[in-house]
């Protein structure tokens, strides 16, 4: 029996971005210089592309589907797409090689549905034609007016989508509005969309990021059973620091500037070669100089009272006798726990009044209500008063932060009342910014090369690079400085450092420690003071601060469970087994 041709080909291949021109201004290095790969059609052959941040692993996918420019032409070829194995639908890479990432392009699946226009909309009761369900996302019903109809063989089977949704614990959204889906549910329907989509090849860019660890746990065997069937194939990306599942066969390992260090059976490549020689991890600190503060006793600055945030009989949050109860004081630093779905982002949004029911429920911040209360000669906080005391990073934040902005101008919006609104800057504005350009050079100006003068850097380049342009580990570090650049009364991270890498995150990380404490803060930037209050939101125990003293966790939606509340010995990422054993008591496992 003759043996088909490969899926990928690709042969002594060099990928540009941009059409080779030698008068081109913009910057065009090599992709990948000289790479030979092969994704049979046969063999069960499992691929993960491992490398840091910068080094190219979204890039590399991209390439697979085709995209950039290969040099010379012919090194690159889809061969089995070609043959009568293949069904018609399927005869383009774009079709038969699927992507799921966070990226937002037009190549990107949630690029296939419209979603909410600002951040409010998710959670106000008007509709728009465009606000489709769950369900019809998934059956690809997402065209007002499709200029043609369905194709018979593109129709999803019945078995396979109950499997899936069942597999992917989606069936309890399926009539839900896209738009009101949390960043995990979102992500597991994007993955969810893809594999019924039938593809030869599916592409996971980092699938576990976002996801809960009861999610994960049940997500990596399913992605073991498609790997076994070979139905469909699959290329998954992670980090260094990431665990590579079992059931991966090969691997890719990048170094940085998008470069192949090393290819071939994942024997070969963990054998002979570290997996973290590129990505400059620097010595954890001592354990001496981390230590968990003592609970403080300073002024409320958010109070909940027994808060219930219900959607017609629906109740997404505090589904309990008693509803929310939740005090955080000045100087406390809190983390918020809970599976996907359970309110966490919620929570959020009442703190930064992006929820309409902040008005109506019972809540105060630095002291104050959001209405005029009889009797009272306290003014009310408006929406500007919040969004000024408060510094905010989220997955939420990060889908609309306009692409279009610079660099600088992403920082400078947090003296702005909305993202795109000119900013208020003083001197001291303005240093903070240079401050923060300076440190995070490495991090953030993914084209150059940081200075090493011992003189003032020049931080140009952060005028010429729009938020848009640079990687997805880079957009997240300037979110960040952007939330505590301003040295807020609050700060509140939810998945802050979802997509860094593990040196990175640690970097980060010193600006969320006290201060006063050893490597608190960072080129002239602060840590935190004993006046502000952090909330970090996060799925992985190594992305949680280590000034971390106080939890919440929130039960699955509609469990009928109350909250649980928890005090830390000691840090979460110290990866010892009583740090371990902390996690597991959280998430009561």
């Amino acid at each position: 029996m003759r043996v088909p041709p490969p899926i990928v080909r690709i042969t002594n291949g060099t990928f540009f971005r941009h059409q080779l021109n030698a008068h081109g201004a913009r910057p065009n290095p090599p992709l990948f210089p000289q790479l030979s790969f092969t994704l049979p059609a046969t063999a069960a052959e499992t691929w993960a592309v491992v490398g840091p941040s910068l080094s190219g692993k979204t890039t590399f996918l991209q390439v697979l589907r085709g995209l950039h420019l290969s040099d010379p032409p012919t090194s690159r070829e889809f061969p089995y797409l070609s043959t009568d194995a293949v069904s018609d639908r399927l005869r383009s890479p774009i079709k038969a090689i699927q992507y799921v990432g966070f990226d937002a392009d037009a190549h990107s699946i949630s690029a296939n549905v419209t979603t909410s226009a600002y951040l409010s909309a998710r959670y106000e009761s008007r509709r728009e034609e465009t606000d489709f369900s769950l369900r019809d996302y998934l059956l690809g019903n997402t065209e007002l007016n499709p200029s043609q109809p369905l194709r018979a063989d593109a129709a999803v089977p019945v078995d396979l989508f109950g499997r899936v949704v069942a597999d992917l614990r989606l069936e309890p959204l399926l009539d839900l509005p896209v738009a009101f889906l949390s960043n995990g549910q979102g992500r597991r329907a994007r993955i969810a969309r893809a594999i019924l989509e039938r593809p030869e090849v599916l592409l996971l860019d980092e699938p576990f990021m976002g996801l809960d660890p009861p999610t994960t746990s049940s997500l990596s065997p399913l992605l073991h059973s498609l790997a076994a069937r070979a139905s469909p194939r699959l290329v998954i990306s992670g980090r260094p620091q990431d665990p590579v599942p079992e059931w991966i066969t090969h691997m890719v390992l990048l170094a940085d500037d998008c470069r192949v260090e090393k290819i071939g059976a994942r024997a070969d490549v963990l054998g002979k070669q570290s997996m973290h020689k590129s990505a400059r991890v620097p010595a954890p600190a001592s354990p001496s100089t981390i230590a968990i503060p003592t609970s403080h006793k300073g002024t409320s600055v958010v109070e909940m009272r027994g808060c219930k945030v219900r959607y017609g009989s629906k109740i997404a949050l505090g589904n309990w006798p008693a509803g929310l109860h939740w005090t955080v004081r000045q100087g406390e630093r809190w983390a918020v726990f809970g599976p996907n779905g359970s309110g966490k982002t919620t929570v959020v949004a009442l703190l930064c009044s992006d929820h309409p029911q902040t008005y109506a429920l019972p809540i105060k911040l630095f002291g104050r209500t959001r209405l005029p209360q009889p009797g009272s000669s306290i003014p009310p906080l408006t929406f500007w008063d919040v969004q000024a005391r408060i510094g905010h990073s989220s997955p939420e934040v990060h889908q609309h932060m306009p692409r279009r902005l610079s660099l600088r101008q992403v920082l400078a919006s947090a003296w702005a009342p909305t993202f795109a609104a000119p900013p208020v800057l003083d001197a001291h504005a303005e240093q903070r910014i240079q401050q923060a350009l300076q440190a995070f050079e490495r991090e953030l100006n993914s084209h150059g090369t940081p200075s090493t003068s011992t003189t003032a850097k020049s931080t140009d380049w952060a005028d010429e690079y729009l938020f848009g342009q640079v990687s997805f580990s880079a957009q997240r570090v300037a979110l960040l400085l952007r939330a505590v650049i301003k040295s807020p009364e609050i700060v509140v991270l939810d998945e802050a450092f979802s997509g860094m890498d593990a040196h990175v995150r640690e970097k980060c990380m010193r600006l969320l420690r006290n201060q006063g404490e050893a490597e608190a803060g960072i080129g002239g930037l602060p840590g935190l003071s004993s006046q502000q209050a952090l909330i970090c939101i996060s799925h992985i125990r190594e992305e949680v601060p280590d000034s971390v003293g106080e939890w919440m966790c929130l039960p699955e939606a509609n469990s009928g469970r109350e909250a649980r509340f928890g005090r830390l010995e000691r840090p979460l990422g110290r990866g010892d087994g009583e740090s371990e054993q902390q996690w597991r008591e959280i998430w009561d496992m």
